[in-house]
């Protein structure tokens, strides 16, 4: 089966559903990795970009804080551990970036009532006026959503004001899982996955890129993930916009969906995981960029997926929240030595990128190992 499928990929024939279905459901790992490597080198040759990038979680307080149940971060207002950061509180935060190094905000957070859009925009603004130098990538499609019925604005008038006060792009999370039935169970309150979809329409319409992500792991099934890839590729077919697809592993420890399924530790497989990436690339052929979540699934996972069709790295960090509020064991930050030690020693070129993945530099200046053939 996969190689029919290789012969579709290697002829330019777009992959359909139960393409997608065969790819996932193959016991062939090696075979799917190494197609979908072959296809990520054809575009990217061997090498692999990351961001100098920062996060910035200025609220967990949040309206969904009881039906999102696969979430660890969020609080009540009221809630021990709650917090909403002040704009000086912001500003520390990102004092980091001062150094000239970093080269992105990546800014999301809580449905907190009390941070409406005045909030953001002079967040923004303030941050543009002090490191004008950052890109600022904020706000997911599901704060977007809020902030417009909060204001009582449409989505697109939220996004103009935004981008006013400095928005540049916007990040891919809150897709979780697109099927109707799966948000029923982990997330019966949030934004539809048609919403979703409808918000990145507009954001590209008006100029503003975006990524895009989906969550797996958890209570979705195959055709689930088929689904959500069919939607996202036909929104990338109708204007371009998403830089990058990530996918996200679940993580079940700290939410009540874990406690429900019983799970503790890593849900997910590295099998699932190198899946996940592999079918992506395959299957969303009209996406530049497949980027590994090494705070997800470990900076060894995402070392061997650079063999499986991925050719970009999440960067630097510096302090990430959500993501460990539920379990991720990774680092909350990676440094600039570990991330080259990284990519070069799955015998890629490291190449830092800016947030619409243009090449800023590249290390050349080590030699790149060639893996050796197994059983060698």
């Amino acid at each position: 089966m996969v190689r029919a499928i290789a012969d579709k990929v290697v002829a330019g024939v777009r992959l359909d559903r139960a393409d997608g279905l065969a790819l996932f459901r193959s016991n062939d790992l090696t075979g799917i990795g190494l197609l979908a490597d072959a296809v990520n080198r054809a575009r990217h040759g061997r090498v692999v970009t990351f961001a100098a990038n920062q996060h910035i979680n200025p609220t967990n307080v949040c309206v969904l804080r009881k039906t999102c149940v696969f979430c660890g971060y969020a609080r009540l207002p009221k809630e021990a551990g709650a917090y909403r950061y002040t704009l000086d509180q912001v500003l520390a935060e990102a004092a980091h970036a001062a150094d000239g190094l970093t080269k992105e905000f990546h800014i999301v957070g809580g449905l907190d009532m009390q941070a409406g859009l005045e909030y953001y925009t002079t967040m923004f603004r303030a941050l543009k006026a002090n490191f004008p130098h950052v890109h600022i990538k904020a706000l997911t499609a599901v704060e977007i959503a809020h902030l417009a019925r909060i204001e009582k604005m449409s989505w697109r008038d939220v996004l103009i004001a935004l981008r006013e006060a400095g928005l540049d792009t916007m990040p891919g999370g809150g897709a979780e899982t697109f099927s109707a039935a799966v948000r029923e169970t982990i997330a019966n309150k949030k934004l539809a996955g048609a919403d979703y979809i409808g918000v990145h329409r507009t954001a590209h319409e008006l100029g503003i890129r975006s990524n895009c992500t989906m969550l797996y792991g958890h209570v979705e099934t195959l055709e689930d993930r088929m689904e959500h890839f069919e939607m996202l590729r036909t929104l990338q077919d109708e204007t371009g916009g998403f830089l990058a697809f990530i996918p996200l592993a679940y993580h079940p420890d700290d939410n009540a969906l874990g406690e429900t399924l019983g799970r503790q530790g890593t849900a997910t497989s590295g099998v699932d995981d190198l899946k996940m990436l592999a079918v992506g690339r395959l299957f969303l052929h009209n996406f530049a960029h497949i980027k590994t979540h090494w705070i997800m699934v470990t900076t060894a996972l995402s070392q061997i997926a650079l063999s499986y069709g991925v050719n970009d790295l999440e960067g630097t960090v510096v302090r990430e929240k959500i993501y460990h509020a539920v379990g991720a064991h990774t680092a909350q930050a990676m440094s600039l030595d570990e991330i080259l030690k990284l990519i070069r020693g799955a015998g890629r070129v490291p190449a830092e990128r800016d947030s619409f993945y243009q090449v800023l530099r590249r290390f050349d200046d080590a030699p790149v190992p060639t893996p050796e053939p197994v059983g060698a």
